[in-house]
């Protein structure tokens, strides 16, 4: 029987079943770090700050950020392979292994992939529901080779 770190005042504890939750608010830096008029840098919140954090991943490559070599989603590197069908799964899943990874706030919903071969393109829309609130955002991400 485990042991219950209540008094007998609490009321009935053999019936009653007492379910707390934790509501957390996530907040990151704002990444175009316009000044306040106070002089300190603007912030984002809840969806906002998860969003952010999404599509920074997805833009980020294989050892972009230091002392990390592989964080990020390394999209960049299929854009000169568009023209087979195994393209659309190697890019689903590297998302959502990567976001499983980086980004815990977020849980992936869908992922559509539209291909541009002749441009080197694809556009990809990344839906996923945030943890804490169950709210459903969507991140648009075009990536296109620089010429």
């Amino acid at each position: 029987m485990p042991l219950r770190a209540f008094a007998n005042e609490d009321g009935n504890l053999q019936i009653k079943s007492l379910v707390t939750t934790r509501n957390r608010t996530y907040s990151d830096i704002d990444l175009t770090f316009q000044k306040k008029p106070s002089g300190d840098v603007y912030k984002k919140t809840d969806a906002a700050a998860v969003k952010q954090a999404v599509k920074n991943i997805l833009l980020t490559n294989y050892s972009e950020k230091p002392f990390v070599p592989r964080f990020g989603a390394d999209l960049n590197s299929i854009l000169f392979d568009l023209d087979t069908e195994l393209d659309q799964d190697i890019i689903q899943q590297l998302i959502i292994t990567t976001v499983e990874d980086f980004e815990p706030r977020a849980k992936i919903l869908d992922i559509q992939t539209s291909f541009k071969p002749n441009n080197n393109a694809v556009d990809i829309t990344v839906t996923f529901q945030i943890l804490n609130t169950g709210e459903t955002v969507v991140v648009d991400v075009t990536l296109t080779r620089l010429r």
